[in-house]
């Protein structure tokens, strides 16, 4: 019959949906099962040997020390000795992620400009850096470049700039009695020029009336530091310079060798990519806009400024956050110039402590992390400068 408990129960199992559905599921458990005797096989295999999955042994004294960035004496823990490995790699990597913009910007506007020596000593240097592996660079930096330098007594000195093979001194923002102040009406002015920016831009786009936002705000973000700096009767801030006491340098702002090299070799390498990027960014946007920015009587530099560079952007942000990612996981490389960030830190934790699940699950738990507060930031960014309507 065709109502029959018989031939319903056939077309329920012969419905895709259904099927669809029940498929999904057994996946599920065949890989939640498959998990369980992963991590049931992988406790036997701990016990057997006298180790557990717990995190306490983070607690430990590490017995080491780290002279590199904030640093930790022997007597500090495992969690204290990881914590300034996640620091280290952080200060390359903020510092890498601003650095490396600027030249790929720079490198990618240079490898279409009508300089031929500019645009084709660019392009070798793109060519160079994109086609060798980046360990080989960070070698040749730090062992034929940084530490070729002169000892201290021969330093090489570049106006505030000192290098020597035991590092680069740069001057260091010392604060003084007016700093709270000027600090306190600095930020102010930034709040009150992203608020002003915002409503003169939503103007402009409602009543098309040229309301120049960014020249408001940057003359707010400008004119506010500026006439407190000078209404103060001493400089909220003053520079320190490195100098030589003995045979060692006092003062200053050192980057050792081994941040020194890191830090050139991640950004020459990335930014070689991000300029190529940029520039098929600018080779995007369509010719007839550059025309009708000539015609309107508009410098090279403005139709750059004004066309050619945001149309760019909103092409160059997604092949962007891949470069920016690669930047910081390329940062692990580290160890093999001997700089102690994250995953040089991690190692020697595992070598003392024995504890080699632990510490690579936490060490990728922390790059995911890192990797993903990029992606979200860069993705936000871009869905900010994406076409309206697109």
């Amino acid at each position: 019959m065709e109502g029959s408990p018989s031939r319903r129960l056939t077309r329920f199992w012969r419905d895709d949906r259904v099927l669809k559905i029940a498929g999904q599921v057994a996946f599920v458990l065949l890989a939640a099962a498959f998990a369980a005797w992963l991590i049931g096989n992988l406790n036997d295999a701990l016990n057997a040997r006298g180790l557990s999955l717990s995190f306490s042994f983070l607690r430990r004294t590490a017995g080491f020390a780290i002279t590199e960035g904030a640093g930790m004496e022997r007597t500090g823990t495992f969690w204290r000795a990881y914590q300034v490995g996640v620091l280290n790699s952080l200060n390359v990597v903020l510092a890498g992620l601003v650095l490396t913009t600027i030249v790929g910007l720079l490198a990618g506007v240079a490898l279409i400009s009508p300089n031929w020596l500019l645009r084709n000593m660019v392009r070798v240097y793109v060519e160079i850096m994109r086609n060798t592996p980046l360990l080989v660079q960070l070698f040749f930096i730090y062992f034929g470049v940084v530490l070729a330098l002169p000892s201290l007594q021969n330093r090489i000195e570049l106006g505030p700039l000192t290098l020597s093979q035991r590092g680069v001194w740069i001057p260091r923002p010392v604060p003084q009695a007016g700093f709270p102040v000027w600090a306190s009406l600095s930020a102010m002015a930034v709040l009150v020029a992203v608020v002003m920016y915002t409503r003169r831009l939503r103007r402009r786009q409602r009543t098309g009336e040229e309301t120049r936002p960014a020249l408001w705000a940057a003359l707010v973000l400008i004119a506010v530091p500026l006439t407190v700096w000078l209404a103060l009767p001493q400089a909220p801030l003053s520079l320190e310079s490195a100098t030589l006491e003995g045979l060692r340098m006092v003062g200053g702002l050192r980057l050792t060798p081994e941040y020194f090299a890191l830090l050139m070799g991640l950004v020459l390498y990335t930014g070689a990519f991000i300029a190529d990027i940029v520039r098929a960014g600018i080779l995007a946007v369509p010719h007839g806009q550059l025309e009708a920015a000539r015609s309107l009587g508009l410098s090279e530099a403005s139709v750059l400024r004004l066309v050619v560079m945001p149309q760019a952007m909103r092409v160059a942000i997604p092949p962007l956050i891949n470069q920016y990612l690669n930047l910081a996981k390329n940062s692990s490389l580290a160890i093999g110039i001997g700089y102690l960030d994250l995953y040089a830190v991690s190692q020697i934790i595992f070598n003392q402590s024995g504890q080699a699940v632990q510490v690579i699950a936490l060490l990728m738990a922390t790059y995911l992390a890192l990797s993903l507060l990029i992606s979200l930031l860069m993705n936000w960014i871009n869905r900010r400068m994406a076409t309206p309507g697109r």
